[in-house]
C-alpha cells in the first residue's frame, strides 16, 4: 500500500492530519485529548472535505482521530469565552451551530463515501459527526452519547443525524438519558456497521475503504445522492425519483462497461463517466 504524505500533512500542529493513499483519503482529527469540534478544527476540517470532494484521486474518505478519544464533541471552554461577550455569546454560539451543520451537510453531500474509524469516545457532536458519515467501524472499547442533557444543553442539532441513522426510540434513549452506549449497544441502534478489536482498526477500515474505491467514481456518486435524496421522499415519489436514476445511470460508460465485463468474465476498467 502506497502512502503519500506532504511536509504540510506530516505536521503535528495540523488539527486535521491528510494521508492520501490508494484513491483513500484519511482525515486525522488531531486536537488531543477530547479532539473538541472547536471552531478551528470544524473549518480546517471543512476546507479538507471541500478540498477532498474537487480531488479525482479520491474516492473514499476516512475521518479518524488521534488520541484516545475520537471526539467529545463541541469546545465548551471556547463556547464559554464569549458569555463576556455583549450578546451572551448568542453571534458566536449560532456561528459554530451553523458551521457544525455546514461540515455534516458537506459529509452527506460530498460526492465520495465517507468513513468514520472510531477508537474511544464519541460524544454529542463527536456522536453526531459518526451518525453523519456513510458507514462507521469501531474498536469493541469505544463508547457513544449525546449528553448535552445532562449539562442542561439538549443535543439537538447532533439529533438530527441520530434520528436519522439509529432506530427512533434508541435515538431518543440516547437524548433523553444522556448515557451512553457501548459499541455492541451502538451496532445494535444501526449508530455503526462493524466492530473491531483495536488492534486491527486501521487495517480493517483500509480493507472496507480499498473496496469501495475499486468501484466507479461515478457509480459511487450516483448511487450515494440517490440513497439520501430517496430517504426524504414518500414511497411513490422515491420509485420514480430512483427510476428515473437508474435510466441515466445506465446511460453512463461505466455502466455500459461494467455489465460488459460481467458479461465477459473480466475485471472492468472504469473512466468515470
Amino acid at each position: 500500500m502506497s502512502v503519500a504524505v506532504t511536509a504540510k500533512e506530516r505536521d503535528s500542529d495540523a488539527l486535521v492530519v491528510s494521508q492520501v493513499y490508494d484513491g483513500i483519503l484519511r482525515l486525522t482529527l488531531n486536537n488531543p485529548p477530547a479532539n473538541a469540534l472547536s471552531m478551528a478544527l470544524l473549518e480546517a476540517l471543512k476546507a479538507s472535505l471541500d478540498k477532498a470532494g474537487e480531488d479525482h484521486h479520491v474516492r473514499v474518505v476516512i475521518i479518524a482521530a488521534a488520541g484516545k478519544l475520537f471526539s467529545a464533541g463541541h469546545d465548551l471552554k471556547e463556547l464559554t469565552s464569549h458569555r463576556q461577550d455583549e450578546d451572551r455569546g448568542r453571534a458566536f454560539f449560532e456561528k459554530t451551530m451553523r458551521l457544525c451543520a455546514e461540515v455534516m451537510m458537506t459529509i452527506t453531500n460530498l460526492p465520495k463515501p465517507v468513513i468514520a474509524e472510531i477508537d474511544g469516545v464519541a460524544t454529542a457532536a463527536g456522536c453526531q459527526l459518526v451518525a453523519t458519515c456513510d458507514l462507521a467501524i469501531c474498536t469493541d472499547t469505544s463508547t457513544f452519547g449525546t449528553p448535552g442533557v445532562n449539562i442542561g444543553l439538549f443535543c439537538s442539532t447532533p439529533m438530527v443525524a441520530l434520528s436519522r441513522t439509529a432506530h427512533r426510540k434508541q435515538a431518543m434513549e440516547m437524548l433523553l438519558t444522556g448515557e451512553q452506549v457501548d459499541a455492541s449497544s451502538a451496532r445494535e441502534y444501526g449508530l455503526v456497521n462493524r466492530i473491531v478489536p483495536k488492534e486491527y482498526l486501521r487495517t480493517v477500515t483500509d480493507k472496507y475503504a480499498a473496496v469501495i474505491a475499486s468501484k466507479s467514481p461515478l457509480t459511487l456518486k450516483i448511487g450515494k445522492e440517490a440513497f439520501y435524496q430517496q430517504l426524504e421522499r414518500p414511497l411513490l415519489e422515491a420509485y420514480d425519483y430512483t427510476a428515473w436514476v437508474m435510466t441515466e445511470n445506465m446511460m453512463a460508460r461505466d455502466a455500459e462497461e461494467g455489465i460488459n465485463a460481467f458479461l465477459e468474465k473480466r475485471d472492468p476498467k472504469w473512466t468515470g463517466r
